[in-house]
């Protein structure tokens, strides 16, 4: 398949500020590191972007900076790109910038819940969820996905509800798209979730940060749009620094129609600096959400799901007892390799390590409440999921070790 952009080169990042590799285990002698558990890409990033950073680097002078043009540019390339996107209409009320999804997080959280209160998370989740949850004194109420007959995983509302009521539960933690299970949720889930939700009161704090990764024939659903509770009671958190690979530049934007939540946003922005947008992150947005920026995302679109496809049936095919879904979206899957594990007498940490020791650089699913999971990132080139692929079975799944 040609593409007008690289999505082939695997640049060197070891070296050039890289938390996937500058902390990378040395594998053996021969191998070098495949980085597939830090959730970035190793893609070369969209032109555009790098054309608007360069563009105001040639301005020299980095100073504090304010209203103008530009920043008022940032609002419009926001909105732009979520009707875009997800067909939503916004304005600038609406919309608050965050310097990051997780301290958003936070702040919603700190919004709706006081330390010593009970939030729901589904489990397994995003391993920054519950360290948030913990840090923060809050008491973390899992209530655990489930795979269903189609080996699909799906939200127990029975569960849902009868821990809402048992635990007094007032904020509900979400992620929509989910990671790590890359399930891109269906409209009647989400309804019946909030359905559940309104009839208890409970507060959503939704993680939208995966919801430009939807592969064909999937549909992300904005959670606030399902009802009219939803709408009102939810505070979302999307960011171009997943869609993108910006996470070095901290970006990210909270959507919230509540107008007293707006306040209470602004008012918990406002308490530090930390919400203070970077002048390079400012150019960085405009250079994502561009015409150009729409155009690289959807190759990449085509490149990722095109490596799960492939990275979930080499799994299903060569490694017998190790169970895998495949994602509607994200560019992260979650195996289980229990059944395997048993029946050849490993521990979790002796397979971890084993791979690791191949140069596949995967993630250790406990991390994320999966004791016998690993999660497997795999936004790289397709001849690199390949390789991490062909390693996996000879040095691994189907080796004598």
């Amino acid at each position: 398949m040609a593409f007008k952009y690289d999505f082939e080169t695997a640049l060197v990042r070891k070296g050039h500020d890289s938390y996937a590799e500058d902390h990378a285990p040395q594998p053996k002698e021969g191998f070098d590191y495949i980085p597939m558990a830090v959730a970035d890409m190793g893609f070369i990033v969209c032109p555009s972007i790098v054309e608007k950073i360069k563009g105001r680097l040639d301005h020299p002078i980095f100073g504090y900076y304010g209203a103008s043009p530009e920043t008022e540019e940032w609002w419009n390339c926001v909105i732009d790109w979520q009707k875009y996107k997800h067909g939503v209409e916004l304005t600038k009320e609406q919309i608050g910038f965050q310097h990051g999804v997780h301290g958003g997080n936070v702040q919603a959280l700190k919004i709706f819940a006081r330390p010593g209160d009970r939030v729901m998370l589904h489990t397994p989740a995003y391993g920054s969820f519950i360290r948030n949850l913990k840090n923060l004194g809050y008491v973390m109420v899992e209530s655990p996905l489930y795979l269903d007959e189609n080996n699909v995983w799906r939200m127990n509302f029975e569960d849902m509800e009868k821990k809402i009521v048992s635990e007094n539960i007032q904020t509900l933690l979400f992620c929509s798209p989910h990671n790590p299970t890359g399930r891109v949720w269906e409209k009647w889930e989400l309804k019946k979730m909030m359905e559940i939700c309104e009839k208890y009161a409970v507060k959503v704090v939704s993680d939208e940060i995966w919801s430009d990764f939807v592969f064909e024939g999937k549909k992300h659903t904005p959670l606030q749009t399902v009802s009219e509770y939803a709408k009102y009671n939810t505070i979302a958190m999307y960011a171009p620094s997943k869609t993108f690979n910006l996470a070095g530049f901290n970006g990210s934007y909270h959507v919230c129609y509540d107008k007293w939540l707006q306040g209470r946003l602004a008012k918990e922005a406002g308490l530090t600096i930390y919400n203070k947008m970077h002048l390079l992150t400012l150019h960085a947005f405009q250079g994502a959400y561009s015409e150009e920026g729409k155009e690289w995302h959807k190759e990449l679109l085509q490149v990722i799901e095109t490596n799960a496809t492939y990275a979930v049936n080499y799994i299903k095919e060569h490694f017998e007892g190790v169970n895998v879904s495949m994602s509607d979206g994200t560019y992260v899957i979650f195996i289980d390799c229990k059944e395997w594990m048993e029946k050849h007498g490993k521990t979790q940490d002796e397979l971890y390590n084993k791979a690791l020791e191949y140069g596949v650089g995967w993630q250790d699913g406990r991390g994320f409440g999966g004791m016998t999971h690993q999660r497997i990132n795999l936004a790289q080139p397709t001849w690199r999921v390949k390789e991490a692929m062909d390693r996996l079975d000879k040095y691994v799944f189907n080796a004598q070790w």
